[in-house]
């Protein structure tokens, strides 16, 4: 237990690949607005000493506020909060499909996975376990004679027949020596229990699905010596009938000394004691089992004789059978007659041991679960099935549930443990490449597979349920533990699996995807609207022209009517395609160079239609003054010269009123181009995202308030419009909208290629690792 925490506590939290992107960017847009603001305030040292400013420092003053409001305009303060609310929908959104996310950041880390991990026991199958197939040895009189016994019944119900190998039903298979001898090691080399729950009406387990299993099976056999036992057995409650059996043979045989499975021997022992003899029951894999056993036991006479070579042959060949064609989970049961009063084992008393025979327990793959490895296919997500059974029975099971469709043969794909520890390094690096099964796995082996992966600059996601699974959950991009697991695995984990159903990691990355395309939307909107307003700040003082825009109007802006239509996109549904895109790379820029290009597109349109709406009122206006342009430019010397207007007329409220509405109004539309990255609005409408319509609407409601209520209309310093000053707005904000279609028609068909050359070493998001993983 302590080196498990060492080992958790030397791994050290890696920063997500969103966050290390949106640190990037916050330092890039720092650098880049103060840029800015420095160039405004430069540009306009010319215009420090005009008449209207009463001096050159108040000229500076001036326009250093002018540059404040630049900075003011270009930094999104919503995003923070609209990144955090996008990721926290995602979690909400994945609780639903039995994913709980414990970690907000990692939910985006789902979508750049590139390896999944996964065990097989419980995630790709059902882990609803019961045996199926019993292999004994008859007789040796005639040669080696095997005999094998069917079993019906594929749940934990202890209902069910045994059938010879001709399909008869066994009316008492307690009376056969090897069958009763296999219930008694099922019921007393057991750690586990059977239970009935009356409030669910069904029988639960608790404890290894394996050794339940075997718990069910001991029921099945049923007990000696009983001529009405089937019957009998029947007409006991449910309650009773779970663990009848089992709790004889717990009675009948008292427990004094068991030594535990160990992942190296790969066997549990006990021993008992009945009627003053010492009985040693083993289980345990196949191969471990079957080695250490020096005789058998017989089932047409209960008579024990030597094992030899040729019925070791014949034992190895039906476990194969068993576990490659039939995809069974084998263990094999054995026993050994013990010194009189010997009290405690060790694990030399483990070898000359009675082979009682071969048990195969059939573990059904998940109906669910071919799909979804279909789906990490096309997705480009490499799936690695990481188990600890035998390597022929993993084999079969990934060939029934798809796992190795695309694959010709197993040559270099599958692998022991100990096959690839035994590999040289650079073949151990071929072999990661190629790797979709290991087997015979333990829990070390688990973090050292994160480990390579990692190094070969792959984003992992592990899953695990074990109090040794835990380093290895933590040191993974993404550690997925089972809701079945232990609270320690859940601890170290990111993400925890409430069915323990590999379908739901696929479902997780695909809403991992989901959330980190809608982030890309949202800080697309947000970056391309205060673009738009930096250009409206910095074209207005480069033409002369009075401020369009006030600090206060650009907060109410950027807070209110930004931030709602910004939350709203994270409720954007997943494109079609989402599953069909290779995982973006860890290294990636949230905005690449063609998207930057479309950001600059958008937010130019944005602050020119802004300067249009402002400049439309001074000059062609019916209710404006109509001045020509030339005395736009001039309005600083108004004071100094006679004019035929009213130098009052630069203060009236109407000209930023119109200005402020079109920027809203233009960014309304701009919201809804954001429904996707590249698709048309035709192809996924604006009632796609009935939440982004809510929150348009509400964010026009907002913005009317202020322009109609006194009191708001005076703290924004804004003035109510008329139908026609309304029209024109519209007529200035909506090509935004055909804008962007014409740039989603070149992405879609040309992706950006063309400008790619351009802004590949000037990403607007700077690529200072190679790994950031």
């Amino acid at each position: 237990m302590g080196s498990i925490r060492d080992s958790m506590l030397r791994t050290d939290d890696e920063a997500t690949p969103l966050k290390k992107k949106l640190d990037e960017f916050g330092t890039f847009l720092a650098k880049v607005i103060a840029g800015i603001c420095v160039l405004v305030w430069i540009v306009n040292i010319g215009h420090f000493r005009d008449p209207a400013h009463g001096g050159f420092l108040r000229g500076a003053i001036h326009y250093f506020k002018i540059a404040v409001a630049l900075a003011v305009a270009a930094i999104p303060e919503g995003l923070p909060a609209v990144v955090t609310t996008c990721l926290a929908l995602g979690t909400k959104r994945m609780a639903r499909l039995n994913a709980i996310v414990r970690s907000l950041p990692s939910v985006e880390t789902l979508g750049c996975t590139t390896v999944i991990c996964s065990d097989k026991t419980g995630t790709l199958t059902t882990n609803m376990m019961s045996v199926s197939k019993i292999c004994v040895v008859h007789s040796i009189k005639n040669g080696p004679e095997v005999a094998e016994f069917g079993v019906s019944g594929t749940t934990y119900a202890p209902e069910g027949f045994i059938f010879d190998n001709t399909g008869v039903q066994l009316e008492f298979p307690a009376q056969l020596p090897c069958l009763l001898h296999i219930a008694m090691c099922s019921a007393l080399c057991n750690e586990s229990l059977l239970q009935y729950n009356p409030d669910k009406g069904n029988y639960e387990k608790i404890g290894e699905s394996t050794e339940v299993a075997l718990r069910v099976l001991a029921e099945k056999v049923g007990l000696p010596g009983f001529d009405s036992m089937p019957s009998a057995l029947n007409m006991l409650s449910k309650h009773e009938r779970a663990s009848y059996c089992n709790h004889y043979w717990e009675n009948q045989f008292k427990k004094v000394s068991v030594l535990e499975f160990s992942r190296d021997r790969k066997m549990m022992s006990v021993l008992c004691n009945h009627k003053q003899m010492e009985i040693m029951f083993s289980k345990g894999a196949p191969e471990s089992i079957i080695s250490r056993c020096t005789n058998i036991l017989c089932n047409n006479d209960g008579s024990t004789i030597p094992m030899d070579a040729t019925l070791r042959a014949e034992l190895d060949s039906r476990f194969n059978s068993f576990a490659g064609k039939e995809t069974l989970r084998c263990l094999a049961l054995a026993l050994k007659i013990m010194p009189m009063g010997q009290q405690i084992l060790s694990f030399d008393d483990e070898k000359d041991l009675t082979f009682i025979g071969l048990v195969g327990m059939l573990d059904p793959p998940r109906e669910e679960v071919r799909n979804a490895m279909i789906s990490c296919m096309t997705a480009g997500i490499r799936v690695i099935v990481v188990t600890g059974d035998n390597k022929s029975t993993a084999e079969s099971v990934c060939r029934k549930i798809g796992a190795f469709d695309h694959l010709v043969d197993y040559v270099g794909h599958s692998y022991t443990a100990a096959e690839f520890e035994e590999l040289p390094g650079t073949q151990q690096t071929m072999a990661l490449q190629r790797m979709a099964l290991l087997t015979r796995v333990e829990p070390s082996h688990k973090r050292m597979l994160v480990e390579a992966l990692q190094n070969q600059n792959e984003v992992v996601a592990m899953t695990g349920d074990g109090v040794n699974d835990a380093p290895a959950l933590k040191k993974a991009d993404i550690g997925v533990a089972m809701g079945s697991g232990t609270a320690v695995a859940k601890s170290a984990s990111d993400m925890v699996l409430a069915d323990d159903n590999f379908a739901t990691i696929v479902a997780a990355v695909a809403e991992g995807r989901a959330i980190y395309n809608n982030t890309k939307q949202f800080i697309r909107y947000m970056i391309s609207s205060n673009i738009g307003e930096v250009v409206c700040i910095f074209v207005a003082a480069v033409l002369g022209i009075p401020d369009t825009l006030a600090p206060v109007q650009l907060l109410w802006v950027n807070l209110v009517t930004d931030g709602l239509p910004a939350t709203a996109i994270g409720f954007n549904k997943p494109d079609s395609d989402v599953m069909k895109a290779k995982p973006r790379k860890v290294s990636e820029a949230v905005v690449s160079g063609w998207l930057f290009f479309r950001y600059l597109v958008i937010g130019a349109y944005v602050g020119l239609a802004t300067v249009a709406g402002f400049i439309w009122w001074f000059i062609y206006s019916e209710t404006g003054p109509k001045l020509p342009y030339t005395e736009l430019m001039n309005f600083d010397t108004c004071p100094t010269r006679e004019t035929t207007y009213p130098c009052s007329i630069f203060e009236d409220r109407h000209p930023s009123t119109v200005a402020m509405t079109v920027l809203v109004v233009v960014e309304m539309f701009n919201a809804l181009n954001n429904l996707s990255e590249n698709q048309s609005l035709l192809v996924i409408p604006p009632w796609s995202n009935l939440w982004l319509v809510a929150s348009i609407i509400l964010t026009m409601l907002l913005h009317i308030l202020i322009l109609y209520v006194p009191p708001l209309s005076t703290l924004f310093s804004v003035t109510s419009l008329s139908w026609n000053e309304w029209a024109v707005i519209l007529y200035l904000s909506f090509p935004v909208i055909i804008i962007d279609e014409v740039l989603k028609f070149f992405s879609r068909n040309s992706h950006g290629i063309r400008f790619n050359f351009r802004f590949r070493r000037y990403d607007a998001l700077p690529k200072k690792e190679l790994r950031d993983k």
